[in-house]
């Protein structure tokens, strides 16, 4: 069974989802067919979420599970690398992958990340330091970066 804790965040109502005691999705409050439940693990992602939000914490330890393909999760394995405050090209990431041509892949691979913030996809930038590509929004994007430098 999937459960999901709805939270108050500054970008808006997010969920976070878990199935088997692990991390499965964080994304914005839409519908779907997860039973809201407290749980002890979605507890304290919603903890770890709010200190995050409140720039008392930069990095997660949470149990998480990945769904998606090898490339996928290859990606999402090196976003994870990156540390607060700091951002990272998708050509960058690619290269790091060993699959220095495959940008556009790394930003589909983004585009799909289940785990907004914890997977910090929002640190992966395009060239000359544009905003480009987020599916929250490039507002909630340059959100979540300028807390990450003001709170360095």
């Amino acid at each position: 069974m999937i459960y999901k804790k709805i939270i108050e965040t500054p970008i808006g109502k997010m969920y976070i989802a878990e199935e088997n005691d692990k991390i499965i999705e964080v994304n914005l409050d839409k519908d779907n067919y997860y039973q809201e439940k407290d749980t002890e693990i979605l507890n304290l992602a919603g903890k770890q979420l709010s200190e995050y939000f409140n720039g008392n914490r930069k990095d997660f330890d949470l149990p998480i599970y990945l769904k998606g393909t090898e490339f996928q999760k290859k990606v999402w394995q090196e976003l994870l690398k990156i540390p607060y405050g700091e951002v990272r090209t998708y050509g960058e990431i690619a290269k790091n992958i060993g699959n220095p041509k495959a940008s556009r892949a790394v930003g589909m691979a983004n585009h799909n990340n289940p785990l907004l913030i914890l997977i910090p996809c929002h640190r992966v930038i395009g060239v000359k330091n544009r905003l480009v590509g987020y599916g929250l929004g490039l507002d909630k994007k340059k959100y979540l970066l300028d807390l990450e430098k003001t709170k360095l």
